[in-house]
Formats: structure tokens, C-alpha cells, sequence
């Protein structure tokens, strides 16, 4: 099966199947701010603004990648950097696997870059690593991108009927394309997290940003098995380290940009992610959702929500700014898992 077919399965799964982690969660639950009961602000005076990349963005959510390669992905694409630039988020582009395979997908990966819209181009690594710093610079002007994710998707992969088996040479591809690349890279996971001794090593080969992206929000192992026929749980789909404990590992390892993505639900995991080191939130299935109910529209509404949610917690620990809840205080509560299991 192809990118584009594949990229076309993935989006009908997430919409129609329970894709969710089942017992896992992101973590963020399990940890609480401390509330500030005379917070001497005004919700209009909290400034949620923060700058990504050379861009201003009016609130630190990103809209995570997705699709693309497809008639629906590129609808998806439009719609989505729409709501991005409504409300002042950022917007990952899905894998551009499939405009390598086929530049004729280009354009569905060609979105509205008005109001100044801060854009992610993403390739996986080992696809990146074939491009090299031109091919990879090249795909980031094509999409009129600012900042590049390589994707480390290994867990995916292996449950992938077609997917690919060998992961050899993907540090020292990261190092050549951190150092070469005009274009900023970020290193993304996909829904599995990024452990401290992997942070230290992308930090040892130069990588300067990451995104965390890790475990307890939707389970591509299970996407890849359901596209394959197999509906029952399986052993791998819990797999990977809760983004908040992603987080925790690899806040103190010095990167310059550092988001927190994957299992995300409400502003309130936003803020607590900032709080925990994070520079920005990153949401997927909920604006997917959100989308798929009420088109861009709904999608922005969404955002808007979540960003309103931000802007409360906020208040409610007396942060002005995102500086000032970087240094609120959480305590932790409870271990992260449905249903009140033991950690």
C-alpha cells in the first residue's frame, strides 16, 4: 500500500475507531498546581503570548501533525492552518513522505501562511536522512515552513505491514542534519515519548529542539493494527512513557525549544506542561475531532477553549505571563493510570 492510501486509512481510523490509550494516560493528572487564593490579576491582564521560531504566537498551543498526501488530508491541512492563524497557534504539517514519493501531493501540503502563521514541516528520520540538508531544506520552502520535525516513529513502524524494519544510522542522520539544515529541526516522537538517556543523546548530536509527544493520548501501534485487520487488543498497545514523565526526564537536558505533546486533553495539561518545563503544548486528535464535528470553524473553537482554560489556570496560580508559570508550583498526587490502577 502507498503513503497516500495509508495517510487516507489513518485519518478514517482515528475517526471511527476507538484509538485511545486504554489503561495509559498522558500523566498530567497526576499532578496538581498549588492554588493561589489572591492572585492580584485580571484575566486581561495575563499575557499568553510566547515566540517560536522567528514568529509570535498569541498562545502556546500547536495544532500536531496529522496528514497530508491526500484530496482529505489537504482539505484537513487548509482547514487546520486556518484555525491555527485564527487563533494564534502554531501548525504542524503531517508527514511529507508522500510529496517525496509523489510531488504531485504538493499541494496538499500548501496551506494559508497569512497573520504571520508559524508552520512545522515533518519528515520521518530515515527518510530525512536519504533527502539530506537540501532535500530536507527544500520540503521546509516548499511548505513555507519555519521549523522542521524529524519523527522518530519506530513503534509505528514495527507494526506496520509495510513499515520500515531498520533504525541504524538514525542518530548520526539527526547530527548531520541539525548542524547542516538552514531550516530549525525539532525532534518528534509519535505517541511513545522520548526517555532522558535518548534526550541526552540528541542533545550529544546537537539537537537543539524536541517534541516530547509521548504516550497516553492515541495509540498508533493500535492505528496500525486495525489497519491490518486485527481489532483485538494487543501487547504493544500500551507501549511508551506518558508525556508528563517524558517531560520530567528531559526539561533539565538544556534544549532551547522544548513541547509536550500527546495525550493533551484541556489548557489546564497545557499549563501544567509549561509548568513542568515544556515552551509549548502540542494538540492532535482533540482538533481532529473537533474538526471533524464542526469543519474549521469547530476546530478553532476548540483551541479557543483550551486557550481561554490556559488563561484560567493562569489566574489561578497568579502567573502573568508564561514565564512566571514556568515557575508555579506543582505537587504530585496520584499515579497516572485510568481507573485508579497502581503505577
Amino acid at each position: 500500500m502507498g503513503t497516500a492510501e495509508r495517510k487516507d486509512d489513518h485519518i478514517k481510523i482515528c475517526l471511527g475507531e476507538d484509538v485511545g490509550f486504554r489503561t495509559k494516560t498522558a500523566g498530567f493528572e497526576g499532578f496538581d498546581f498549588i492554588h493561589c487564593a489572591l492572585p492580584e490579576l485580571s484575566i486581561d491582564e495575563i499575557d499568553t503570548s510566547c515566540e517560536l521560531f522567528g514568529r509570535r504566537l498569541g498562545i502556546p498551543l500547536i495544532i500536531s501533525a496529522m496528514t497530508g498526501g491526500t484530496e482529505e488530508g489537504g482539505r484537513i491541512n487548509r482547514d487546520l492552518a486556518w484555525a491555527a492563524a485564527e487563533t494564534g497557534a502554531g501548525f504542524m504539517l503531517g508527514s511529507q513522505r508522500a510529496m517525496v514519493e509523489n510531488p504531485r501531493t504538493a499541494a496538499t501540503f500548501a496551506v494559508d501562511r497569512g497573520a504571520g502563521l508559524l508552520v512545522f514541516g515533518n519528515l520521518g528520520v530515515m527518510q530525512a536522512a536519504e533527502l539530506g540538508c537540501d532535500g530536507v531544506d527544500a520540503l521546509a520552502d516548499a511548505a513555507g515552513a519555519s521549523a522542521f520535525c524529524l519523527h522518530l516513529n519506530a513503534a509505528m513502524e514495527m507494526l506496520q505491514p509495510e513499515g520500515t524494519r531498520s533504525f541504524k544510522g538514525a542518530a548520526a542522520a539527526i547530527a548531520r542534519l541539525c548542524s547542516g539544515c538552514a531550516t530549525p529541526i525539532v525532534v518528534k516522537e509519535t505517541g511513545c515519548g522520548i526517555s532522558r538517556s535518548v534526550g541526552i543523546a540528541l542533545r550529544e548530536a546537537g539537537a537543539l529542539h524536541v517534541d516530547v509527544a509521548g504516550a497516553g493520548g492515541t495509540s498508533f501501534t493500535r492505528i496500525e493494527r486495525i489497519r491490518s485487520g486485527d481489532f483485538a487488543p494487543g501487547p504493544f498497545d500500551e507501549w511508551g512513557i506518558p508525556t508528563a514523565d517524558s517531560l520530567a526526564m528531559t526539561a533539565d537536558l538544556g534544549f532551547r525549544t522544548l513541547i509536550a505533546s500527546g495525550g493533551l486533553r484541556s489548557g489546564l495539561d497545557a499549563a501544567k506542561a509549561i509548568a513542568m518545563g515544556a515552551d509549548a503544548a502540542g494538540f492532535a486528535m482533540p482538533v481532529l475531532k473537533a474538526w471533524a464535528q464542526g469543519g474549521r470553524e469547530g476546530a478553532a473553537a476548540f483551541i479557543r477553549r483550551t486557550a481561554g482554560e490556559l488563561r484560567s489556570a493562569m489566574l489561578l496560580t497568579g502567573s502573568r505571563d508564561l514565564a512566571a508559570l514556568s515557575e508555579a508550583p506543582l505537587r504530585r498526587v496520584s499515579p497516572h493510570r485510568r481507573g485508579g490502577e497502581d503505577a
